[in-house]
This record gives structure tokens, C-alpha cells and sequence, in this order.
């Protein structure tokens, strides 16, 4: 009987519990056809970054990436840091190339419909929280009138976001804004009464006509999300 409950116990916590991912540490095993092949079996949808040691010390991230799954991921230009007086790397992706999947997954941005489902998410996952004040302030500057997978990973890239989370109806979904693909989902249910339009973030008390943009331009927030979906 002891050894049925223990089964049962770790099967619930199996299908309960929630978690975010997290990086993956790995290495380029092989190349062909400008894919990788890398040493883990890496979710398909996680971007990352290629790291090449050039000896005595020095390293430097030659290219992005984002997992095809099975092992398998792209060979992308690393494009995060561009500035006319720093040089272009050209160094070519070699076998043994380190690759970091989820590299900046501690940062995350929530996009929720109150105080109350942010606070929620929030205090259950120990994350670095972009608060959305900053993510709203650039949506109204922008002229911005609903959520798009461009106008998260502009952000996204611009603050080192790794993760952003979307409150849906019925779960939360988990974002990864660099590949633009949805990883998962959280069962979580949230207080979704009286959402603020398209978002939760502070601005709500502001007048909006400063940046351009008036009430009326706003998409209701489940319409926006539907969107991203």
C-alpha cells in the first residue's frame, strides 16, 4: 500500500507542478547543412547563443541559435550587439563550440490583465520581472494598439529578455520572444476581473494622449493576446 501511495504522490507532482524552463548548457557535436547537432535534446523553440574559445582565455559569442529539436538547431547571425566602431565576428561555427540554450531566461517580462494575476505569477517563480511599465511606456511611444510577436521580441531583445509569459483565459502561456514560439503552457488560474486594456502596467492612471495614442486605439486584452496566439 506504502509503495502504491509513493507511485501516486510522484505521478500528481509529475502532472501538477508548474515550472519555467531554465538554460541548457551544450556543445556543437556536428554540422551539416547549416545546422547543428548538439549534445542535448534541447526543447524545440529555445534560442541560445554559440560560444567559440579561441585559447589563452578568450571567447567571444559568434552566433544565435534556436533549438529545431531532436538535437538539432539553426546557425543564425549574432546580430544582439551591432554598432558601427565594434567588428563583425566572422569566426565559422566549429564542432565543440559551446551553446547555451535559455541564456537570458532569468529575465522575464508578464504580460497580465490586473495587479492581482501579476502579483499572483510573479511571487510563484523566482525570476529577474521586467516590470511591464517599461514594456507599455515603449508600446504608447511606438503607436503601438495591440501585442504582436514583433513588438515583443523588439523589446524582448532590446532588455535581454529571455522569457515572456502571457495570461490567457485559462492557463499561462511561456514565450520565448527570440524564436517567437510558444514552449509551453502553465495551468495556473488567475483573478482576471476587470482587466486593464491591452495590459496591466501603471500607465492606466496616465493621460495617454501624450504619446500620441487615445483610449479608443486600445484592443481589448484578451482580442490582443488572441492575436499573439
Amino acid at each position: 500500500m506504502k509503495k502504491i501511495l509513493v507511485i501516486l504522490f510522484a505521478f500528481g507532482y509529475f502532472l501538477f507542478a508548474n515550472t519555467l524552463p531554465s538554460s541548457i548548457s551544450t556543445s556543437v557535436s556536428n554540422i551539416k547543412e547549416g545546422q547543428i547537432h548538439v549534445t542535448a535534446n534541447v526543447p524545440k523553440g529555445m534560442s541560445g547563443i554559440i560560444i567559440h574559445n579561441y585559447g589563452h582565455g578568450l571567447s567571444a559569442i559568434t552566433h544565435t541559435t534556436i533549438s529545431l529539436g531532436s538535437g538539432q538547431a539553426s546557425i543564425q547571425a549574432y546580430t544582439t550587439m551591432q554598432h558601427e566602431n565594434i567588428p563583425s565576428i566572422k569566426t565559422a561555427v566549429t564542432v565543440g563550440d559551446k551553446v547555451i540554450f535559455g541564456n537570458f531566461y532569468d529575465n522575464a517580462l508578464l504580460i497580465a490583465p490586473n495587479q492581482n494575476s501579476y502579483n499572483q505569477i510573479t511571487k510563484s517563480f523566482h525570476k529577474n520581472w521586467i516590470h511591464p511599465d517599461a514594456f507599455a511606456l515603449a508600446f504608447m511611444q511606438n503607436g503601438e494598439s495591440s501585442l504582436s510577436l514583433e513588438n515583443l521580441k523588439a523589446f524582448s531583445k532590446l532588455n535581454q529578455i529571455g522569457l515572456v509569459l502571457l495570461v490567457d483565459k485559462n492557463k499561462v502561456l511561456i514565450l520565448d520572444p527570440m524564436s517567437k514560439k510558444f514552449l509551453g503552457a502553465l495551468n495556473m488560474q488567475t483573478n482576471q476581473a476587470n482587466p486593464i486594456s491591452p495590459f496591466y502596467a501603471r500607465f492606466n492612471q496616465m493621460d495617454v494622449s501624450t504619446f500620441g495614442l487615445s483610449e479608443k486605439s486600445y484592443t481589448p486584452y484578451f482580442e490582443s493576446i488572441a492575436g499573439v496566439k
